[in-house]
Formats: structure tokens, sequence, C-alpha cells
């Protein structure tokens, strides 16, 4: 019998927002930035935040990476509470997890663009971390043993693969943010967290970009949570919520 619920919603949660909150003390005032966050979003759904500049989504993306800490409420990934870890199993999981793109690229200048999109790899040696590798999928396991490889075959993806061994002061905006795009992915990751993707980016550059990466996305049925301010950009979106007064509410 049919009751109407799709897959996707059997289907446990990807990632779990309850009633999240963050705060900063200002002498003795207090802000609060968000306020009573609850989300779910399931595996390969793409899902848009927009909000006013200075709204806090940002911070909220930060807080669901596990780069900031909440003043109160859960973050599960996989149903696993991840500000109940340890600061070393929170960056395991970044590291064989969750990529992030950002709107200022932080490519290194000194390396060339198949460096930097390799880093990430080069830099998760989780076993240093104590995370047994035999938990990595088949491809995680493959990008991190042929790094290289795996890099080359994401710049031929996001048309770089010419520009390789070129250092990132040659590249254009553009480029440099589908470089961007490219390290973020290298790791396999199952969830990726874009903020402001192209917001440094003109008009046509920004709809390049964003077809890439929702291309890889979706062949790769990754989980997205992007950071916009562009309603357009976030239309993309299976899902769009408006972070408005510190709160999610449906755009």
């Amino acid at each position: 019998m049919n009751d109407g619920t799709t897959d996707s919603q059997k289907e446990k949660p990807v990632l779990e927002v309850d009633n999240l909150g963050r705060d900063y003390r200002m002498g003795t005032a207090v802000l609060s930035v968000l306020n009573n966050i609850s989300l779910k979003v399931s595996a390969g759904e793409t899902v848009a935040i927009i909000g006013a500049s200075g709204a806090g989504k940002s911070t909220l993306l930060h807080i669901i990476g596990g780069l900031d800490q909440p003043t109160r409420g859960t973050v599960r990934f996989h149903e696993r509470d991840i500000y109940g870890m340890s600061g070393r199993q929170r960056t395991v999981l970044r590291a064989r997890s969750i990529g992030f793109v950002f709107q200022f690229y932080h490519l290194l200048p000194e390396l060339d663009v198949l460096e930097n999109v390799m880093l990430p790899a080069m830099n998760s040696n989780l076993g240093l971390l104590g995370f047994s590798t035999q938990l990595l999928t088949p491809k995680q396991a493959g990008a991190r043993s042929n790094p290289r490889e795996t890099a080359l075959s994401l710049l031929q993806k996001v048309g770089l693969a010419e520009r390789a061994v070129h250092l990132p002061a040659e590249l254009s905006g553009g480029e440099q943010q589908r470089a961007a795009v490219a390290r973020a992915l290298v790791n396999e990751p199952e969830l990726l967290l874009a903020d402001e993707p192209t917001g440094n980016l003109d008009s046509m550059t920004g709809a390049q970009v964003l077809g890439v990466l929702f291309g890889l996305v979706r062949d790769n049925r990754r989980t997205l949570i992007m950071v916009t301010h562009n309603a357009d950009v976030a239309a993309r979106c299976d899902r769009v919520l408006k972070l408005q007064d510190g709160r999610l509410v449906s755009a």
C-alpha cells in the first residue's frame, strides 16, 4: 500500500539540525544570531539557504560543517552528534565526509592547480588521527591512494585539465572557483557545503561555475547545502529556505 511517502522521506536523513542556537557576547550584551534552527536533509538533496547579508547564513553553514561551535542545540551527521565528538573526531569527519566551497577561493598561491586540488587528499592522513581506512568507501579509498589521478579526473570534469600546472594567479576568477570545486570533491565527500560560491563572479562566469557544481553533485549523488543571496541561484536547488530573524522559514 502506498502511503504517499517518497523513498527519500523514508530514508534516514544524512543531516539533522535540532533547536540550534548561536549567541555572541558584545560586552555585557548578548546577540543571538541563530535561534531554534531545525533542519533535516536527505541523501542527494540540494538545499539553498537565502537571506539578507548579516543574517547568519555563513555562521549556520560553518556550524553544520563542524567549523564553529553552537551555543545550544545539536547537529547530527548520520545520527552522530558532531559536537558530542572530540575535536580530533570532527577533524576526521570533515576530512572524510564534508567538502567546502567558499566565496573566496583560498587556493595556495605557491602551488599549481593540480597540487591545490590534491591537497585535501594529501593532508587527510586519517591513520594518524586514529581513523580506520577500512571504513572508507571504495571511491574514497581510491581517491586517497591515487590523489593525483583523482585530481586530474576532476580537473578534466571542470574543464581545467590544460591548466593543471598553472599557478592560481594565472587563472581567471571563474577558473579559480572551478578549481576550488574540484578540490572540495577530491576526497569524495558525502556532504558539500557551498558559501556564496558565485558571489565573487560576474553572472556569466557564475552560471558556468554553477553548471559544473550542480552537474558534479547530481552525477555523484552528493548532498549539497548552499548559502546564497541570489534567488536565481537558489532556485536551482530542490528546496529553498530563508534565514530571517535568526530562524529558518520556507522561502
